[in-house]
């Protein structure tokens, strides 16, 4: 990777763990390895590393992976995600890190952002990070972290949780969601919408992992709500009532929102809100519409109601978002070179 006066790539340190599923060791790389700023120069730069010494690391596959890195590139990390192992040992039975796996840890420097795909979230949560925060992690075993770790609020319906400095994620797949969504925070909707193009995924994906928990089967004579969304999404700039989302699918509106939840995983109401905003940042993004027309044509009403939404959901005001992601690739993650969402207090692991 070239290197030019003044322009350095946000380091993203993937820990590589025996036991490690290789899809998701690869997430990270496929998805970050992508963005390029208007001349062309990599915005993020990707490496792996071990607890150990460069060397060998054991997969859940038939075959072994040669990592280049020992645990010091930690130290190097603006951002460190850790993927799921299927070997994490006393991490997973006791609640506690290996001498080895802390030891690592430990070089971690202090407000370095830190993420996990699937039970890669228990290494944070030995490590004490997740007390008193809400994480995520593979359905199936959150009531598990939830009994190991009492002290963190697990959500088991959400595909990802961003929490500011930390972020967790489902299982598997949701790994892509989580490190879209951490290029969309730091880059905005165009650049992580053309990463999810190039690799043939979704950008966005509606609803939580509530719709892929294994349930009684439904009867096969209830519909969808996919009509309902479909239509909600084309008018989006006009004044949309419960009722007639549920007309749409010719259901109460009792009946529509409990289908509705048990489908998309949030409320007809907060699904609304979030498309909105998602259509109010594109709005930001790529036209020069004053604020009063891109709250208008997101369906918002006002500026002010606009506002509150974006304040409530990115942490920023419309025009501070405008100006953040039209200033045009700088390679910075916001105006003061941090993310403009959640909320960014300084974590470190504990030495």
């Amino acid at each position: 990777m070239s290197r030019e006066p003044g322009f350095r790539p946000h380091r993203v340190v993937v820990l590589a763990l025996d036991g490690l599923l290789p899809f998701e060791l690869g997430i990270p790389h496929r998805i970050f390895g992508r963005p390029k700023d208007a001349r062309g120069r990599h915005l993020y730069e990707v490496i792996t590393c071990s607890v150990r010494p460069p060397g060998p690391v054991e997969t859940d596959a038939d075959f072994t992976l040669h990592v280049a890195h020992g645990p010091e590139a930690l130290a190097t990390a603006d951002t460190v995600i850790i993927p799921a192992s299927y070997e994490l040992g006393p991490v997973f039975e006791e609640g506690v890190l290996t001498d080895e796996l802390a030891a690592a840890l430990a070089h971690i420097r202090p407000g370095t952002r830190l993420a996990s795909i699937c039970t890669g979230v228990y290494v944070l949560a030995a490590a004490g990070l997740l007390d008193g925060r809400p994480a995520t992690t593979h359905w199936a075993e959150a009531e598990h972290l939830q009994r190991l770790f009492p002290k963190v609020q697990v959500d088991a319906d959400v595909l990802f949780i961003d929490d500011g400095s930390i972020l967790t994620s489902a299982g598997v797949a949701a790994g892509i969601d989580l490190c879209l969504h951490m290029v969309r925070r730091d880059h905005g909707t165009a650049v992580a919408n053309e990463v999810a193009r190039r690799t043939v995924v979704p950008p966005h994906r509606d609803g939580g992992q509530a719709q892929y928990i294994h349930r009684p089967v439904p009867d096969p004579q209830l519909s969808s709500t996919t009509a309902a969304r479909a239509w909600a999404l084309g008018r989006l700039h006009e004044p949309i009532q419960l009722r007639d989302m549920a007309e749409q699918e010719a259901m109460s509106v009792r009946t529509f929102t409990r289908r509705f939840r048990e489908e998309v995983g949030v409320s007809p109401g907060q699904w609304l809100s979030q498309q909105r905003v998602e259509r109010a940042r594109h709005l930001l993004e790529s036209t020069d519409l004053s604020v009063d027309q891109v709250a208008r044509d997101a369906g918002f009403g006002t500026a002010q109601s606009m506002r509150q939404h974006l304040q409530a959901a990115l942490g920023v005001t419309p025009t501070a978002y405008r100006r953040t992601f039209r200033a045009g690739g700088d390679g910075k993650c916001g105006t003061d070179g941090r993310s403009v969402a959640g909320r960014h207090g300084e974590v470190g692991v504990p030495r």
